[in-house]
């Protein structure tokens, strides 16, 4: 995750093209460090209409995450505006925004701000937005850049560099000592950053305003180069080579040519950029998802990071719930099994009884044992008995300790077979919660662990405890070849998905021995290319518990060919007549409809 100086040329190209010449007509500081600007703008079309729109601008300093970009959502304004939204609102309310500009490639941005003053009078004000983690800060100046106010003060109690402070010249302070990708030279570029005794990406962003080591490192990919390389040990050839891809990429920087692009790592998202990160696109492990704009994808990078971490937290119980149940389950298959395995002896103890009920006879009383020939296989076979006891009460104890066994057999296969369907519902559960996306979808999973007896219910007083729909929908996905494709969250929509989505003729995939989610393909009455089948089972082989491994075997099957038991638990289906494929779990390319 980089927010670098190439992110914020980005926005500021995004800025130029919505914002600049409008007017700012409601200012709201909707937190200690975040500022809220509606904007109005009206431009001509090619056609000469006059079209009118509305934007927001969010601007968050807040030292963990200092964010700038443009969204459609609005937000709620404190009661008592804090005195910096106070004084933006006596200078600024209606003022229009004549430009909009980064300070080389630093992470920052000015606004220069044209408003009439008391008297009538044009006055032109700056305002200055700084990106620069805990430094990061809302500046608001004069014209001759005299500092204003600012949402954050820092005196010289806090900063020894510089003072932000209503009556300070504000200035960028330079104490990194980096130079101006716009302005480097070959020479200086090769002499002074190439020569440093560190790796590759150090070199470049340690030494290069605004570059981030996510750009450096697409940089030397670019150049095919190694961030292992030592920057001194480099030949002079390669170094020629490394300044003609650093100033093609910076060209296109410069004439505006971004690329935005969100890398995703299953579901969560890992990393975004302000151009294209060639890097990461032939890595099976990860997907590129383009977005339209840097505001989009700074929104949607964000807000999905936040989503994923709200719903982690939120499905903690639940995972825990989940978790101890397996875990129990496990280990009671684990005893099971080796109870089983206990009565493998049965039919020896039968054995045992009919040969002494047959040869018992030669026997006068107090013998520890027997030999005598076992007819089932003409071999001699020694039998242990108890002295005190007589042939026929020694095989009646045979014959006791045989259906003793057998009766365990019995009800301990039943009970394994009961054991391990528990266990591959949990591990579907498990799925469930690893795929879930909403709050939602959690509510589906906690009704299911309630039905199934994993967490008690509740009763709900009134109108209140009919069920609710639950609002969670099946993935929906758009195969290559224009088919629709939907991929069960948990085992209700499992269900509902199989026996009441699906018709005859649609096609079936699930993940062959894993828990995993069930996957439809509505044919319409076609036949289905041989690209739609892979597709699917990718999605099958993704939305299960193998999507860590390479390549999954997925099984598929027309659905008129799938059965549910009486009393199967969801999700829980049977099929015996199907086709096999092993396929790379990666979804990369196929198109999800929200």
């Amino acid at each position: 995750m980089a927010f670098d100086g190439i992110v914020i040329a980005g926005l500021v190209a995004e800025l130029k093209e919505t914002i600049l010449g409008g007017r700012i007509t409601k200012i709201t500081q909707t937190e200690a460090d975040k500022l809220l600007l509606t904007i109005k703008n009206s431009r001509q079309d090619e056609t000469g209409k006059t079209i009118r729109s509305q934007h927001r601008l969010v601007i968050s300093v807040n030292p963990s995450l200092p964010l700038i970009y443009l969204t459609e959502d609005n937000q709620t304004a404190p009661l008592q505006a804090p005195t910096f939204c106070m004084v933006l609102r006596k200078h600024l309310n209606n003022c229009q925004i004549q430009a909009v500009s980064q300070i080389g490639l630093e992470r920052v941005i000015r606004f220069d701000l044209e408003h009439l003053n008391e008297m009538g009078d044009y006055c032109k004000k700056h305002l200055y937005v700084e990106l620069m983690g805990k430094h990061s800060n809302i500046i608001f100046c004069n014209e001759e850049d005299i500092i204003i106010d600012s949402i954050k003060h820092i005196s010289l109690l806090i900063s020894s560099v510089r003072e932000v402070l209503p009556g300070r010249e504000y200035f960028i302070p330079n104490t990194q000592e980096k130079k101006d990708p716009f302005s480097v030279t070959e020479q200086e570029f090769i002499e002074d950053i190439l020569s440093r005794p560190m790796p590759l990406d150090k070199a470049l962003f340690r030494s290069l305003t605004g570059f981030s080591s996510v750009m450096a490192n697409e940089l030397l990919y670019r150049a095919s180069l190694s961030d292992c390389n030592m920057a001194n040990e480099l030949t002079e050839a390669e170094k020629l080579h490394l300044y003609r891809n650093f100033k093609e990429f910076m060209e296109d920087i410069e004439n505006g040519k971004f690329h935005p692009v969100i890398i995703y790592q299953g579901d969560s998202p890992v990393e975004f950029a302000g151009v294209a990160l060639t890097g990461y696109e032939n890595n099976p492990s990860y997907r590129t998802k383009n977005c339209k704009n840097i505001s989009q994808m700074l929104y949607q990078y964000y807000n999905t990071k936040e989503i994923l971490g709200r719903i982690h937290q939120k499905s903690s119980d639940l995972r825990r719930i989940t978790q101890t149940a397996l875990e129990r389950s496990i280990k009671k298959y684990d005893l099971q099994q080796k109870q089983l395995n206990d009565t493998g002896k049965r039919d020896k103890y039968k054995i045992y009884g009919e040969l002494l009920t047959t040869y018992g006879y030669e026997l006068t009383g107090g013998e520890k044992k027997i030999t005598c020939e076992n007819y089932y296989t003409g071999k001699e076979i020694t039998i242990p008995l108890d002295e005190t006891k007589s042939a026929l009460e020694n095989a009646k104890h045979y014959f006791e300790k045989y259906a003793k066994l057998k009766r365990t057999y019995e009800a301990l296969s039943e009970q394994i077979i009961e054991t391990k369907e528990e266990m591959e519902h949990l591990n579907s559960i498990s799925n469930s919660l690893d795929i879930a996306r909403y709050e939602e979808d959690l509510t589906a999973i906690r009704r299911e662990l309630s039905e199934s007896g994993y967490i008690k219910r509740h009763m709900q007083k009134g109108k209140q405890a009919s069920r609710k729909t639950e609002k969670s929908k099946p993935f929906h996905y758009l195969s290559s070849d224009g088919f629709h494709m939907y991929v069960g969250k948990n085992n209700f929509q499992n269900d509902e998905l199989t026996f009441k989505i699906a018709t005859g003729n649609d096609w079936w995939f699930h993940a062959k021995q894993n828990a995993g989610s069930h996957v439809i393909v509505k044919t319409e009455g076609k036949e289905l290319p041989d690209r739609t089948f892979e597709e699917a089972a990718r999605l099958a082989a993704y939305y299960s518990k193998a999507r860590d491994q390479e390549k999954a075997e997925i099984d598929y099957i027309q659905k008129k060919h799938i059965k549910k038991p009486n009393g199967a638990k969801p999700g829980f289906v049977v099929y015996y007549t199907n086709y096999s494929m092993t396929i790379p779990t990666d979804i990369t390319g196929i198109q999800e409809i929200d």
